[in-house]
């Protein structure tokens, strides 16, 4: 048997419907951390204004949240939370849902609602940005 290994531990099954390590449970892993520390930042700067803001009027907030210094934060931060939502969702529903067209419907769901979020927090903050 030239190019199989004699001591494999996958039966002929999995191999014949390629089932296996998908190879690419470490890049999620390490890109749930990434969005970890990118939000840690985001977050405490995020927090600053929102205390810095507390009390205002409300064209101070508008005004605000339509800065340069804040706005591409918030972005930043919508951006960088819906995909660590997406990633952590998509980790729950592989490991707890077993139904293949169940666990397919549910990830393309967590999918679309995650940009969906994404899409209306965006325009949200470029409409009071260009108001």
């Amino acid at each position: 048997m030239a190019g199989r290994s004699e001591h494999s531990i996958r039966t002929p099954a999995s191999r014949v419907r390629s089932l296996g390590s998908a190879k690419h449970g470490t890049e999620t892993f390490m890109l749930e951390r990434l969005t970890s520390v990118a939000l840690l930042i985001l977050v405490i700067y995020i927090v600053a204004i929102v205390i810095r803001l507390v009390g205002e009027p409300r064209d101070v907030v508008l005004g605000a949240i339509g800065s340069i210094y804040v706005a591409p934060a918030l972005i930043a931060f919508i951006f960088v939370n819906c995909i660590h939502m997406r990633l952590g969702m998509q980790s729950i529903i592989e490991d707890y849902c077993h139904a293949t067209v169940l666990k397919s419907f549910l990830m393309i769901a967590n999918w679309l609602f995650c940009w969906a979020v994404a899409l209306f927090s965006f325009f949200a903050v470029l409409a009071i940005s260009f108001r």
